[in-house]
This record gives structure tokens, C-alpha cells and sequence, in this order.
């Protein structure tokens, strides 16, 4: 890990890559402080002395990229028993949050929007990111999953008397959504999770809404009143509908949309976690164990991936991300993800692309991320190789030499061409 830079890092002979543009080669892109000032063709006019020049001979300089859907705390979530998020000590689940932390941004993803973790751990990792006592990537820090008694991760048996777990938040009736929710907004939660419906690789089926309007509203409410983001695991057209028209923020995994879903989704401006890749592996592992099971889910893939293409052409915000940590979908593989959805999928590079920065810029309300241009703060990644063309490099932090976050770089492995002095 590197500080700051004395003077500018000048960047020449870049291929400029966003989710806005198709590739621009023989472009230069100067950063100063935590801020680029100028990307142009061509080289720059008289690099000063304290300047870095750094030649890139035409790799691809592009966004940090953004996952909206990560579990700091989650490994091989599913195999151990007991309650959820009482299955390992709080202490060894925070090492954990460290170690994914830095994983996440290694894979060149600089910002990263949480979607549950125990213990207020996430808040914690905000603030050890922030004083340097940890490496890891812009972090929004998510909740504990606020949802009714007896929903689909409630599963402990009645008689162990665990009460709240580690990992869950229970709630019943407006009044204790809404407490549940300010509770968890402070002990740091910048954005809620709620666990709406069973379905999407929990044992409860995707039919069954986990609560009623009059709770979901005033969870949402909550939220919006203390300046928080509001998500929901949502696998049914039903809870769609009511958790757009309630005005969630974030639909996760969003099973049974269709096109009237599509419609309500893009008129609310809500964003939208397929998180598909999780289900293409969990099926492809379980083809020579459970084929049954394996077919189950594989018939649930396909009905979202039919679906993929219409939502994104209507406009639907999508953003990527999935549930890496769960058994047999480990963490570190983020990249893979892009993969997925370009090679399985069939979605177009620069699409994908623009749902790993621009899309996922956006909802975390960071106008200043998310594109290669002047004024933006300078999360940037060098890729050797050009994702458009192969998209599968994203997958491989070897083939990411270099990693900046606001203007500092936290991986460098390129070499620097001595500016001229004067």
C-alpha cells in the first residue's frame, strides 16, 4: 500500500473505459489530490517535477467498480447449525469482515453497499476503514435482517428461547418495524435489510410475504426519516409490487418480476440485485448430489434470465452483487460475477460494465464515482487487457496491476516514467 503522490499521477497511453463510453484509447487522465483534473487525447502539456508519469501503453483505465450486495461476515454460510449468525463467535466473525473487506477491494471493487451482517459489525468496519486500521473499499454499512417472527431465517426451535439472534432483527406490527429500524440506524446501519419472502436459496418457499404492507411501510418510512436506504429480499411479483409502491429502495434478487413489474420498477426509480451467479453455480454444484434440487433451481434460473434482458432494456437500474460467503460460493470471486452475466446471460459487456460503476455510483448517491471524467474523485483501476473484448479479465486480480481510491493508490504494480525536470 502506497500514500498519497508529492504531486500529479499523469496517466498516458490509456484506454479510457466506463459505463458511459466505449473504449477511448490514447488518452491521458491526470489525478491530483483525490480528484481527476483533466482527461484528454493525447499526451499532457509539460509534466511538472514532482509529477508521476505513468505510461500505460494502451491498458485499460476504468471506475472502481461496485458490489451492492455484500456479506462482510458470511463463510460457508448454510453448513453449520444453529441460529443465524450465532453459528460462529461475533470476534472471529469481525476477522472475517477484515479479511472479505480487503478481498473485495483487491478484485478492483472500490465501494461496496452491505446487505446484512451480525453483530454491527459493518459499522465497525466503517470506522476502522476510516481511521487506516483496516484496508478495504468504500462501505456502506448495512443491518441485521428485520423481519416477523418466525420468518424464513427465524428457524431456531422455539424451545431453545434464543430471542433476537446475532444475524436477525424480529419485528411485529408497525410499531416494532419502526423501532427495529432506528435501533438498527443506531448502531450504525446506513442502509436496512428486510428478509420480505422466502425463495432465492432459502428453504422457504418464494410465495410466502414474510409481513404485511402496514409493516413494510413503516420500516420504509423509518428508514427514509433517518436519512437511510431500505433493501428487501423479495422473490415473488406480489411483494414486488407492494415493496415498489412502498417506495424500498433496493430489490433483491427480484424472482417473479414481470413485465408490469418492470414498468412499476422503472417509474419508481428503484434499483434491482439479480444476483444470479449464485444461483447458476448452487445449481451446477448440486447436479451430481441432489439432481432434483439441481433441476429446481436451474428452472428458477431460467425464468430470471428470460426476464434479464426486458428489464434492462426498459431501463431497469440494475447493479451487481450476490451472496458470496454462502456454502460453496466463497468469497473473492466478485469478478466472476461479470463473467456470468456477459457469458450465461448473454447481457453486453458495456451494460454489465455500466452496472458495476455508474448504476452502482448511483445508488450509492455518489455522483462523484462511477465514471473516468473530470471533477470525479479518483477510484480508479488499471486492467491489463480490455474487459470489452474479454470480459473474463475482470476475474483476475493479476490482470489489475493498479487499484486507486480517492487519488491513493492501495495496489501498484506499475512502472513510472520520469517527468522531465526543469
Amino acid at each position: 500500500m502506497t500514500g498519497p503522490p508529492t504531486g500529479r499521477v499523469v496517466f498516458t497511453g490509456a484506454t479510457v473505459l466506463d459505463g458511459e463510453h466505449p473504449p477511448r484509447p490514447g488518452m491521458t487522465v491526470v489525478v491530483e489530490g483525490k480528484g481527476i483534473t483533466s482527461v484528454a487525447e493525447g499526451p499532457p502539456v509539460a509534466p511538472g517535477p514532482d509529477d508521476r508519469v505513468v505510461d500505460l501503453g494502451g491498458r485499460t483505465l476504468m471506475p472502481g467498480m461496485v458490489t451492492c450486495h455484500f456479506h462482510s461476515t458470511y463463510h460457508e454460510l448454510g453448513l453449520a447449525p444453529g441460529p443465524f449468525g450465532l453459528t460462529e463467535a461475533p470476534a472471529l466473525q469481525a476477522v472475517r469482515a477484515v479479511t472479505n473487506l480487503e478481498k473485495v477491494l483487491m478484485s478492483g471493487f472500490t465501494s461496496a453497499v452491505s446487505a446484512g451482517a451480525p453483530f454491527g459489525s459493518d459499522a465497525a468496519m466503517v470506522e476502522a476503514i476510516r481511521q487506516r486500521a483496516i484496508v478495504g473499499p468504500r462501505f456502506v454499512p448495512g443491518s441485521r435482517d428485520v423481519s416477523t417472527t418466525g420468518h424464513a431465517n427465524d428457524y431456531a426451535p422455539w424451545y431453545w428461547k434464543v430471542g433476537e439472534p446475532g444475524a436477525l432483527h424480529l419485528a411485529d406490527g408497525p410499531d416494532e418495524f419502526r423501532k427495529a429500524v432506528r435501533e438498527e440506524i443506531k448502531e450504525g446501519a446506513q442502509i436496512i435489510k428486510m428478509f420480505v419472502t422466502g425463495g432465492h436459496g432459502v428453504p422457504r418457499s418464494p410465495e410466502r410475504i414474510e409481513m404485511n404492507g402496514a409493516e413494510m411501510r413503516a420500516a420504509i418510512e423509518a428508514a427514509h426519516e433517518r436519512g437511510a436506504m431500505i433493501r428487501g429480499h423479495i422473490a415473488n411479483r406480489d411483494a414486488i409490487m407492494m415493496a415498489v409502491d412502498l417506495g424500498i429502495d433496493v430489490i433483491d434478487h427480484g424472482d417473479g418480476m414481470d413485465r408490469e413489474c418492470i414498468e412499476a420498477i422503472v417509474a419508481a426509480g428503484t434499483f434491482v440485485v439479480p444476483s444470479m451467479f449464485f444461483l447458476f453455480t448452487y445449481a451446477e454444484l448440486m447436479k451430481g448430489q441432489s439432481p432434483a434440487l439441481a433441476q429446481a433451481i436451474q428452472d428458477e434460473l431460467d425464468a430470471a434470465l428470460a426476464v434479464l434482458p426486458v428489464a434492462a432494456e426498459a431501463g431497469v437500474k440494475i447493479v451487481l452483487g450476490d451472496d458470496y460467503g454462502a456454502a460453496g460460493f466463497p468469497h473473492g470471486i466478485y469478478g466472476e460475477e461479470l463473467a456470468f452475466y456477459v457469458k450465461v446471460a448473454g447481457m453486453a459487456p458495456l451494460d454489465v460494465i455500466r452496472w458495476a460503476t455508474v448504476n452502482g455510483a448511483e445508488l450509492m448517491g455518489r455522483g462523484d464515482l462511477g465514471t473516468v471524467a473530470t471533477g470525479k474523485t479518483a477510484d480508479l483501476l488499471v486492467v491489463d487487457g480490455d474487459p470489452v473484448a474479454d470480459i473474463a479479465v475482470l476475474g483476475d486480480r493479476d490482470r489489475i496491476p493498479a487499484i486507486m481510491k480517492g487519488g491513493r493508490f492501495l495496489k501498484d504494480e506499475l512502472a513510472t516514467t520520469a517527468a522531465p525536470r526543469s
